[in-house]
């Protein structure tokens, strides 16, 4: 007899802790703090989760789960860096400005 298993564990995003507590890497969007949960799932379907041991920021507009030790040594303990960033050159832009100084693309 043969038996064909899929399965595995997964990282999430539970309740929100804090909102706009810092800037996604990725996309510069707003980032919450969340608490984090593991979901078991068996054929794609959750069957068992619990939660995780640290909190995460969860990007608002592109949904990049980063761990919360990301920033960790700055200011403030455990913040994503507050300065917006170009989505097209990852250089750091003062807030005001509606194109990248550094490759003009639209912020």
């Amino acid at each position: 007899m043969f038996f064909f298993f899929v399965g595995g564990v997964e990282q999430g995003a539970g309740r929100v802790l804090k909102e706009a507590v810092g800037r996604c890497l990725r996309c510069g969007g707003a980032a919450d703090l969340v608490e984090t949960e593991k979901v078991l799932k068996l054929f794609f379907v959750p069957v068992w989760r619990w939660p995780g041991k640290d909190p995460a920021y969860l990007c608002r507009d592109c949904g990049l789960l980063a761990p919360g030790s990301l920033g960790a040594g700055g200011g403030e303990p455990g913040l994503l860096p507050r300065d917006p960033r170009c989505g097209a050159c990852s250089r750091a832009v003062d807030p005001q400005f509606r194109f990248c100084p550094f490759c003009g693309s639209a912020l």
